[in-house]
């Protein structure tokens, strides 16, 4: 994020896994992994709209044909049960499932394709640039009204889970303003949580359910004033999921990020395997920018890569440290492709990028996230520090 002033406010959302966009973020990326266990090297572009008892699945596959549309039918419905989606607007067993999936075009394959007899490697997915961000406003290095707008939504999520919220439903959403005092955030100025629910219950009794989740994932003594807490604002969230409101792949990509707190290069992630740049460098460009911060080289940095399809080595490569760094950024950008190579197959095999490792980053950011999960956040591993803190004698 950016300010003229060193005291302002800033304000970040984050939705919940029953949202549906990201109902269709989960079912996308469940595809992604189903053809990724099955082949690492399948090429997957997919999309799905999911409304009122119906999920419309369509994109593009390079991928073992053993794979039937009956099975990734069957990965959206688990996708969707997984959330807890079984009533009578949406439910993961009586919904409508519809397959539109064709061949990859052999125009974007030829660029794409390494030919080892020609000495080409692989060619990035698409053009695009991608951003990476890092700040030290919290343990994850992630801006701060982000994580805490994140946490409130995955302790509520964990829980319902647990059986121990039975009358809150799937949807969720959240959204902190920060107050920062001399560039740092200091205490939550505004929180909005609007959560769906059952029927039978009262606002009142919605606030005191979720107040417990926000002060949970705020630093202590950082809650806003009782008036500016906002639960359930309209008054009402009973019909909620893709039965309110129709979802769509990629539509949460601040979300998925940094909150608005960064830029972003406009791809999406989800529904894509790692060949496609928008989503393997914007995860090693996060990759670079935490490790810059977390070996102490700057407070803040932002990484930025640019690419052309069928090219493999980026085009471009930037890094600012926005005035907090000890080194010049010129110099930095040098140190760092040292350190990792770009290209689309380099990336993929530094991060370990080719499994079926999606369908948990579909909730709750793509960034921030525990890198010891099972493997599944690779690129939030911190094991360039000691490397950068060589270079630079620290």
């Amino acid at each position: 994020m950016t300010s003229n002033h060193k005291n302002f406010l800033f304000t970040s959302e984050s939705v919940g896994e029953g949202h549906p966009d990201k109902v269709c973020d989960r079912i996308s990326d469940a595809i992604v992994d189903l053809f990724l266990k099955e082949d690492p090297h399948s090429r997957v572009a997919v999309e799905t709209l999911a409304t009122t008892n119906r999920i419309v699945i369509a994109g593009e596959i390079r991928g073992p044909a053993s794979i039937t549309p009956h099975e990734m039918e069957e990965a959206a419905r688990q996708a969707v049960r997984e959330i807890g989606y079984a009533q009578k607007g949406f439910h993961w067993q009586w919904a409508d499932v519809q397959i539109y999936v064709h061949a990859q075009s052999s125009d974007i394959a030829m660029g794409v394709d390494a030919n080892h007899e020609a000495d080409k490697d692989e060619g990035a997915g698409d053009q695009g640039i991608m951003f990476g961000y890092a700040v030290n406003e919290t343990p994850s290095l992630m801006p701060a009204p982000l994580h805490y707008a994140h946490n409130i939504l995955r302790f509520m999520s964990e829980d319902r889970h647990a059986g121990k919220l039975p009358l809150l439903g799937q949807d969720a959403k959240s959204q902190i303003t920060l107050e920062y005092v001399d560039g740092k955030p200091v205490r939550a100025a505004r929180i909005v949580v609007s959560t769906q629910h059952d029927e039978s219950v009262e606002q009142d009794q919605i606030r005191e359910m979720v107040r417990p989740y926000v002060l949970k994932a705020l630093p202590e003594n950082w809650m806003c004033d009782e008036e500016f807490f906002y639960v359930n604002p309209t008054g009402r969230f009973v019909i909620g999921g893709p039965d309110g409101d129709t979802g769509l792949t990629g539509r949460k990509i601040i979300v998925d990020t940094y909150g608005g707190a960064a830029p972003h290069g406009g791809g999406a992630f989800s529904g894509k395997d790692p060949t496609k740049v928008d989503r393997s460098a914007a995860y090693m460009a996060r990759y670079m920018a935490k490790n810059v911060v977390a070996a102490g080289i700057a407070d803040r940095c932002t990484i930025q890569l640019a690419y052309a399809i069928g090219v493999s080595e980026p085009l471009a490569v930037y890094a600012t440290t926005h005035g907090t760094g000890h080194v010049d950024d010129t110099n930095l950008v040098d140190v760092l492709r040292q350190c990792v190579k770009l290209t689309p197959r380099a990336i993929r095999e530094h991060l370990g990028l080719n499994r079926p490792i999606y369908k948990k980053t579909s909730s709750f950011g793509h960034f921030g996230r525990d890198p010891e999960d099972d493997g599944h956040f690779s690129w939030e591993k911190l094991d360039l520090v000691a490397e950068l803190k060589r270079h630079y004698n620290l």
